[in-house]
């Protein structure tokens, strides 16, 4: 059951929606103002970025952005890569 984030284009709010099933229609609409041209962020997650050995994660070049959105707090992470 992933837990997709998304930002609305039009207000800006940031929201999570909860997809059960490939097959479920979810109501793909923002929480606060109602519009529908919501873009899919990449979330936070459990993983470490390693880098250079040693096991230890690095950060270089990664940066975060943690807000509140209507689920709770929402991170969005940049992690440098092709675009």
């Amino acid at each position: 059951m992933p837990i997709y984030e998304f930002k609305c284009q039009d207000c800006d709010e940031y929201m999570e929606i909860l997809v059960m099933n490939k097959q479920d229609e979810v109501e793909m609409v923002c929480s606060k103002c109602g519009s529908g041209n919501l873009e899919r962020i990449l979330s936070s997650t459990n993983h470490a970025i390693a880098g250079g050995g040693g096991g230890q994660p690095t950060q270089s070049g990664v940066s975060s952005q943690t807000r509140t959105c209507s689920s709770g707090s929402c991170t969005t992470y940049t992690i440098p890569g092709p675009a």
